[in-house]
């Protein structure tokens, strides 16, 4: 069946350019000369059929906004068969014939449950600040979010080295470590805390063993959101009674590291991505995320994406602890 209209949606925790991918699919729908809708509220839009037309003007002076102007939101609807039928439905009597959806794991399972379902084609785009889509270097926000986290340490650092204190700061990642390995590169921390390493080793033990503070009198160590561990709060009061020695502070940065105008590397990034979704739905792709690796576009299997393999560097790793010496 030929493709004359194509909706987005964008589902789950919203992410920094997710604004900017809305406006490159649109325009580069339009372009090529589909009609385009957009479905309000994520899937939920689509069970209740809360969904408008998009024209090049409504995704004018977007690029640079945080949040989504499609608004998201979770959907226990969707996730009954009785919900992805009205899905089905209300998107037939609005014309759509292919969908792009913007989200993160969650949003991609539903996508490729659905497409299963009702023959839909669909292309994803990775819209998450965790990084933790399988078959992609990088997801739109992760940049943005990393950036955030660094300004807000930076400003930390300078109370932490005031009262001599060691600090943990927790950050977003739903139990992948990409944003909290990366932050403690980027802000000089002397250590992260990520739950790839959990089983391996007890990283609070080895941080304070391996003569933590020699020649230090603050410290700042990054902690990946754990629901397993309790995260840095759990760490702070292991502190406490372990270690009382160290006068422990924690500050998690929750969802503030989800706002905020996407970075250049995210406007970009979302761009691309978003005018490649258009590219896969001529080409005839469906079931597909748009991904890039090494620089260049790639399209991954829904499957693939949603395995959470990409595994932690290694490298990065042992850099932390070279360089927080």
């Amino acid at each position: 069946m030929a493709i004359k209209t194509i909706g987005i949606l964008t589902s789950g925790g919203d992410s920094p350019g997710m604004n900017a991918a809305i406006r490159a699919v649109t325009r580069s729908a339009i372009y090529n000369g589909f009609g385009v809708k957009g479905v309000m509220r994520g899937y939920k839009g689509l069970v209740y059929n809360e969904i408008v037309d998009l024209h090049s003007q409504s995704v004018s002076n977007i690029i640079q906004q945080g949040g989504t102007i499609l608004k998201t939101a979770r959907c226990k609807e969707f996730a009954t068969v009785e919900g992805r039928k009205a899905a089905c439905d209300n998107m037939q009597a609005a014309g759509i014939d292919a969908l792009v959806v913007i989200g993160g794991d969650g949003s991609l399972t539903g996508a490729g449950i659905f497409a299963r379902e009702y023959n839909v084609p669909i292309v994803g785009l990775p819209g998450t600040i965790d990084n933790d889509l399988g078959g992609t270097d990088s997801t739109i926000g992760y940049d943005t979010a990393l950036n955030t986290i660094m300004e807000a340490v930076d400003k930390l650092r300078d109370t932490a080295s005031s009262h001599e204190r060691l600090f943990f700061v927790e950050v977003m990642g739903h139990t992948a470590g990409y944003l909290a390995l990366n932050s403690a590169l980027a802000t000089g921390a002397e250590a992260a805390i990520i739950p790839e390493m959990e089983t391996e080793v007890d990283q609070l033990a080895d941080l304070i063993s391996n003569g933590f503070r020699k020649s230090k009198n603050s410290a700042i160590v990054i902690v990946a959101e754990n629901p397993q561990t309790g995260g840095a709060t759990a760490l702070a009061e292991r502190v406490k009674k372990e270690f009382p020695q160290y006068d422990a502070r924690v500050t998690i940065l929750g969802h503030i590291q989800r706002g905020g105008s996407p970075t250049a590397v995210d406007r970009i990034l979302a761009s691309r991505m978003g005018e490649a979704a258009i590219e896969a739905l001529i080409d005839g792709q469906r079931n597909v995320m748009v991904g890039i690796e090494n620089g260049k576009i790639v399209y991954v299997p829904f499957n693939r994406a949603i395995k959470h393999d990409k595994g932690i560097n290694r490298n990065s790793l042992e850099l932390v602890k070279i360089l927080s010496i």
